[in-house]
């Protein structure tokens, strides 16, 4: 039985680095490995770029409405490895159709993602993926205060905000996110008032 692997971090983590640093490997043993991601990340369009600079065009982009099972049980022969990228903007319906791919198909689904927005709060994709998922591997970050970083931080025109929609896209120019320790995190919002 293949695996579904939960690979999460604080922002810039490497997990999109990690990404296409499994899928350059599949591709040299000469293993099919495809990458998707969320239709809702208009980021890079469909495109994953690390911020290493380095990217790779998208095999799907996944509606909100698709389903992934009933779409690897037809499209999924000679796959040796799915990758999903910003896996947090999922359905929680497409996390048991993901669960279900690496245990009834056969083929490994290792997903990447945030587990937490930028209020604390999980999101459904990521909560419902922790339940399921076989393995779970938390990846590293460090804050700026040199402390290990495990929450995401929103920055509007630079300046932190605890309160909005939990899905906004940092590929304007006054919206951006940061990883910062929990100590960090908490002065923050306390020294706002949110």
């Amino acid at each position: 039985m293949a695996k579904l692997y939960f690979r999460y971090g604080a922002m810039n983590c490497g997990k999109t680095t990690a990404l296409l640093q499994t899928a350059h490997n599949y591709s040299e043993s000469g293993q099919k490995a495809i990458i998707i991601k969320p239709a809702v990340d208009t980021k890079m369009k469909s495109c994953v770029t690390s911020r290493l600079g380095i990217s790779r065009e998208v095999d799907l982009l996944v509606g909100e409405n698709d389903n992934l099972f009933e779409h690897f049980e037809e499209n999924g022969q000679g796959l040796d490895c799915i990758l999903v990228d910003e896996v947090q903007f999922l359905t929680v319906a497409q996390i048991e159709e993901l669960y279900r791919v690496a245990v009834v198909l056969n083929i490994p689904v290792i997903c990447y993602g945030l587990r937490a927005d930028f209020r604390m709060d999980g999101f459904p994709a990521s909560s419902r993926l922790l339940e399921l998922a076989h393995s779970i591997t938390e990846m590293k970050n460090v804050c700026a205060c040199g402390k290990k970083a495990t929450c995401n931080l929103r920055l509007v025109n630079n300046v932190p905000v605890f309160k909005g929609n939990q899905i906004e896209i940092d590929d304007s120019d006054f919206i951006s996110y940061k990883a910062v320790c929990s100590e960090c995190y908490e002065r923050l919002k306390s020294s706002t008032n949110a």
